[in-house]
């Protein structure tokens, strides 16, 4: 039996995709003619749908699925640049820290040392007031020698010395009718001999080179000691006192 052969009139396919293409170019006109609605959920987005084999007579609109469909297979976005962000916040605030730490102290170092360098002129000069004050003593008046010298004196040194003054030295002195005149050395410029050993801003320690010109009952005529001294200076309500004294 012979085979029966059916086939298209030429032309049909093309005239129907042509017809298609013409439905769907008149669609996409007359869409262009009104703007896209901000809830639309396919605007602005490009949505690949395979065609049938034999092509479409009407090609059809991108549908809510396809759009869902296509965001499912999106890239997801980078999991690591969170944890990137908060790691660089840390280290950044680290550093800030460190810094605001590092002004800190050098603000207060600097300001010690101001304090410290202010603090060394004024107490190297009530040292050199207070030595020939807290050295000197006359057994004709003790008492009065004795309570100027310890207004100048502070802390446990001063019922230290109001303790030996009244024991030991006063009696010797009005035994021996004891004399004893303090001043502070003068170096060859004539400046004071006197200087800082350390010091910070609430206590200062002082050299000085001090004469002693000693007359008792014990002594022909006069003798004199040189003498070098080590004085502690501290910081009080009342300014700077003695807080301890050393012969060296």
């Amino acid at each position: 039996m012979p085979k029966t052969t059916t086939s298209r009139a030429p032309g049909t396919s093309t005239r129907r995709t042509m017809t298609a293409a013409a439905r769907a170019a008149a669609k996409r006109a007359e869409r262009g003619h009104r703007e896209p609605a901000p809830e639309d959920p396919v605007a602005g987005r490009t949505v690949f749908i395979e065609a049938p084999k034999d092509g479409w007579d009407d090609p059809p609109e991108p549908s809510l699925e396809s759009l869902e469909s296509f965001e499912e297979h999106e890239p997801p976005e980078d999991e690591g640049r969170p944890r990137r962000r908060r790691l660089l916040t840390v280290v950044l605030g680290a550093l800030l820290m460190a810094g605001l730490m590092t002004v800190a102290v050098l603000g207060w170092q600097y300001r010690d040392g101001h304090q410290a360098e202010s603090a060394r002129a004024v107490a190297v000069a009530a040292a050199r007031k207070a030595a020939p004050v807290v050295l000197s003593y006359d057994y004709r008046h003790l008492d009065r020698d004795f309570t100027r010298a310890r207004a100048h004196l502070t802390g446990d040194f001063r019922d230290e010395y109001e303790k030996t003054t009244r024991t030991v030295v006063g009696p010797t002195a009005k035994k021996y009718q004891g004399v004893v005149k303090a001043t502070v050395a003068a170096r060859a410029t004539g400046a004071p001999a006197a200087s800082f050993v350390s010091a910070t801003p609430d206590k200062v320690v002082v050299l000085l080179f001090v004469n002693q010109v000693i007359k008792s009952t014990q002594v022909s005529g006069s003798r004199v000691d040189l003498n070098r001294v080590r004085m502690t200076m501290s910081r009080t309500d009342e300014g700077w006192k003695v807080s301890a004294v050393d012969a060296l």
